[in-house]
């Protein structure tokens, strides 16, 4: 594996309106890594449940948010079944109408030089916050419904799998990034998943993804039980709110150390999104970082693995920022990968 050393990429979500300008500023900011834009202010659609529910069954977009609302389940199911077995990947596959900002990513690339390019970014919402985010016709998140429970999970997978398959063409290596704020709740009284079903869910989807070119990550952009993750095999990148809960991150050094020795990667949220301000300095951010490595490396993992293994990012998706706030998180970003590469 190469010396990430501080290599930045992004989230997913920014709040520009034109698909271009977002496709320039991520390659402006993030050009060893660029992520393809997803675009809610555009339209709803491409919110972050909505953008990946075209074609799963029995989902519809209302005037309240998404629902389940198959008349009849079992034919819903059986129909997407038939698509899922057939592994018919142009079904699955996101649309321009759902995704104008991938679309956009996808002509940029094609008509630029990859030269620079270590990493292609892409995502899917995670299965755990898809379902939570869908109610029944009863009110009920389909989180509680282990059968669509199951199907969500398997039309997710398709969904990302159609992104390998679209991306592949760019022979670079990819990053698919499954985005799970949901996972923050898991342990509470008040949500029927516990740590063997992340464990399970993911291991499922990891298997079904993995190949030469491409490396799965997970983000939570909450404080979560982190070994939830570190010890799910085939998940290489783990993605956390560095800003706001490094703390509590790094009590999970003995986990985390066997997980970059089995050739995992560590993405620091560095910059923060909701409490961005123009005080912070890619320095402030950059000593940040180095408190946690010193932490863990104190703790016996080897500093030099903990560099190897280092990206950034911002600390969650800008699509609810204002453009400015947004570009000048990016900026930021920026900044604080060129200083880590020269000064760490």
């Amino acid at each position: 594996m190469i010396n990430l050393k501080g290599l930045a990429t992004g989230i997913g979500s920014l709040p520009l309106a034109d698909v271009h300008e977002a496709v320039d500023l991520i390659f402006r900011s993030v050009p060893g890594a660029p992520f393809w834009p997803q675009l809610p202010k555009v339209d709803r659609r491409e919110s972050m449940i909505a953008q990946f529910s075209e074609n799963l069954p029995g989902i519809t977009i209302g005037d309240n948010g998404l629902i389940f609302s198959a008349p009849d389940k079992e034919h819903a199911l059986e129909l997407f079944y038939e698509k899922f077995i057939a592994r018919d990947l142009e079904y699955f596959r996101i649309s321009n109408d759902f995704s104008r900002g991938l679309h956009a990513f996808y002509r940029y690339l094609n008509n630029t030089n990859l030269s620079g390019i270590e990493f292609i970014k892409c995502q899917v919402t995670g299965p755990f916050t898809f379902c939570a985010g869908i109610n029944n016709s009863e009110g009920k998140a389909i989180l509680h419904d282990k059968v669509l429970m199951q199907a969500m999970v398997q039309g997710l997978g398709m969904k990302a799998l159609w992104q390998l398959d679209l991306f592949d063409k760019f022979a670079k290596k990819i990053i698919m990034f499954f985005d799970e704020p949901y996972l923050s709740a898991v342990g509470s009284a008040y949500t029927p998943v516990n740590r063997n079903d992340v464990i399970d869910v993911f291991s499922e989807l990891a298997s079904s993804l993995k190949r030469g070119n491409c490396l799965i990550g997970i983000h939570c952009c909450g404080n979560t039980d982190w070994s939830m993750l570190t010890d799910t095999e085939g998940i290489d990148i783990i993605n956390f709110d560095a800003f706001s809960f490094q703390e509590r991150f790094v009590l999970y050094a003995d986990n985390l150390n066997r997980f970059l020795k089995r050739g995992g990667i560590i993405c620091w949220g560095i910059v923060p999104t909701s409490d961005f301000n123009v005080n912070q300095t890619c320095e402030l951010l950059t000593e940040k970082i180095k408190s946690g490595l010193d932490i863990l490396a104190k703790k016996g993992i080897d500093r030099d693995l903990l560099l190897e293994r280092l990206m950034i990012s911002p600390a969650c998706g800008l699509g609810a920022l204002d453009t400015p706030k947004a570009e000048g998180v990016l900026k930021l970003l920026n900044q604080t990968s060129t200083f880590i590469r020269k000064n760490l």
